[in-house]
């Protein structure tokens, strides 16, 4: 769904820039190197659409797009089945028999627990628990070696109102009006999930855990469903480097600080990289809707997952 050579882009030079740190020298992802290092341990990504973009993009790193008899489908290990009437389960998890490795990705996307007021209806609405991380996680983060977290591109009313979700404080609904504001929602959320982990870590000595920043949107005169668009396909047309030091999530820096949960920070970088995007060649988009949020694949998901495999 992400493979751009498979639809109607011709200009593929977004795949041919490699992001250069100043003053060192990145290691070169390679699948085979990942696999040895990575032995015996397990990586999750819980987040968004853009966690399972980072998720997949790390997939074919590892196998280089080609089909493995050593890779199993595990995600009945961690509930990861098809539910009844879905059109795809809310993760995948696959282990890769030569090094016992195991790679997957939870859908999450409010890093918070989602429960059914009533279990009964289908149509129920769902409590969005802000203080509560998600059940995945207190479940499974024993299993865990390497957590990455993210979140963001969700938090407006509409996906909201559309997923019946209901924000919830304390087990009940929320009634404070500052924490009602998405933006704060957003924050509280992310900040009690953060504080979560971090007091997890000691627990889990062998775990290291990150929170990677948000991933930049690219729409022009007006958003997804006003006539954003993001046509441009050549590279480094609004910026060539990053030069500043900080990162350009705040929230996300603010969450991680005085914790044991590190920030893979990929907002400033991603920020130049607007010629990544699907734009207007989506095959499953509606005409006159761009996608300038998501990224072919290959592409800048792939970064991601070069400056996590350096932290790592």
């Amino acid at each position: 769904m992400w493979a751009c050579s498979l639809m109607q882009r011709q200009d593929f030079a977004f795949e041919k820039l490699r992001w250069q740190p100043k003053g060192c020298e990145m290691e070169e992802f390679e699948g085979p190197k990942f696999l040895k290092r990575m032995q015996d341990k397990t990586l999750a990504f819980v987040g968004d659409s853009l966690g399972r973009q980072q998720f997949q993009s790390l997939m074919c790193m590892i196998t280089a797009g080609k089909d493995r008899s050593d890779v199993l489908d595990v995600g009945n290990e961690y509930g990861l089945v098809l539910p009844p009437g879905s059109t795809r389960p809310n993760g995948w998890a696959y282990r890769f028999l030569s090094t016992n490795i195991t790679v997957l990705y939870y859908w999450s996307s409010g890093l918070c627990e989602l429960e059914p007021l009533d279990v009964k209806d289908p149509q129920t609405e769902y409590a969005m628990h802000l203080d509560r991380p998600p059940s995945f996680l207190r479940q499974f983060l024993h299993k865990i070696d390497v957590l990455v977290l993210n979140t963001g591109h969700h938090w407006n009313r509409g996906k909201l109102r559309a997923n019946r979700w209901v924000m919830y404080v304390g087990g009940a609904p929320n009634t404070n009006k500052k924490i009602a504001n998405m933006g704060r929602a957003k924050n509280f959320t992310i900040h009690n999930t953060v504080k979560w982990l971090d007091s997890q870590v000691p627990k889990h000595p062998h775990l290291k855990a990150f929170y990677r920043s948000i991933s930049p949107r690219h729409f022009v005169n007006g958003d997804w469903n006003t006539g954003g668009s993001c046509n441009n396909t050549k590279p480094m047309s609004i910026g060539k480097e990053v030069l500043q030091e900080g990162s350009s999530d705040h929230a996300a820096v603010s969450a991680v600080r005085w914790t044991g949960v590190k920030l893979l920070d990929i907002t400033a970088l991603s920020q130049v990289r607007d010629e990544g995007h699907i734009s207007r060649i989506c095959i499953t988009s509606s005409p006159g809707v761009q996608d300038c949020l998501h990224s072919c694949l290959p592409g800048v998901p792939d970064t991601w997952n070069e400056i996590l495999f350096a932290q790592i």
